[in-house]
């Protein structure tokens, strides 16, 4: 599989750390991760959106591992807050998780199904 992080020269820079684009060729397989939410094995959901930040990543990279794909694989990703005031702690969980990875991403402020979760994110990867 190769891929390509593109960021067009005549279009505005990301806002924050991803990719406006990611080109994907020789792939063989394609994971849709349905979103997950901050909340762990036991069903226990924190109070805290940086706990449940960082247990959306958990649970997303358990996704992956079922797979036999790696956080390496994910080249999309949609994160769903229903609290702007939540944006910068949310994205503790996530850089922690991703690190330099800058997947194409997408944000979006809205309800979601419990009002206990604080933040939901779902994820397309490749392999």
């Amino acid at each position: 599989m190769q891929r390509r992080d593109i960021n067009a020269p005549d279009a505005p820079a990301p806002a924050s750390p991803y990719t406006q684009a990611v080109e994907v060729t020789g792939a063989t397989r394609t994971l849709y991760i349905s979103g997950q939410v901050g909340i762990d094995a036991d069903g226990r959901i924190p109070d805290d959106i940086a706990a449940q930040s960082r247990l959306v990543w958990a649970n997303l990279a358990a996704q992956l591992r079922a797979a036999g794909m790696t956080l390496d694989n994910v080249v999309k990703i949609v994160t769903i807050l229903p609290n702007a005031g939540d944006i910068g702690a949310s994205r503790i969980g996530r850089q922690e998780a991703l690190g330099d990875r800058k997947p194409a991403s997408t944000l979006i402020i809205g309800g979601l199904a419990n009002p206990a979760w604080k933040i939901e994110v779902e994820a397309v990867a490749v392999a």
